[in-house]
């Protein structure tokens, strides 16, 4: 068992930044992979960013890359989101998600991953 909560959403305005934590606890040594989702009201959760937990390696959303990163803290086994030039169309919700599984699905599909987060609000003013 993974469990995993996200913080640090919040109401920003245009252009600002917001950093995202997600902190995971219970069985952390079988996770291989984290991501980040986001899901706009009434739309499809999306992928924004993923971690290869064994590899260090980080793989984005190609619309969201030039303006979002992803790193871990390996000694908190905590992942974090740090989001730049925010703009009002990445208001949603943003989930963190986990992998103990190894699967077909790529890293940027749902099914990936097996344990999320409850979501933290980003709220983007104009």
């Amino acid at each position: 068992q993974v469990r995993l909560a996200e913080s640090g959403g919040g109401l920003v305005q245009a252009g600002g930044s917001l950093r995202l934590s997600c902190a995971a606890t219970g069985r952390t040594n079988d996770v291989n992979f984290m991501a980040w989702f986001r899901q706009p009201a009434g739309k499809e959760r999306e992928f924004v960013a993923a971690f290869n937990w064994g590899a260090e390696a980080t793989y984005y959303s190609s619309s969201l890359k030039d303006r979002f990163t992803t790193s871990r803290d390996n000694a908190k086994d905590t992942l974090f989101l740090q989001m730049n030039g925010l703009r009002t169309e990445d208001t949603a919700v943003y989930y963190c998600a986990a992998s103990t599984v190894y699967n077909r699905r790529s890293y940027d599909q749902m099914a990936r991953y097996n344990y999320w987060g409850q979501g933290t609000q980003v709220t983007v003013s104009s």
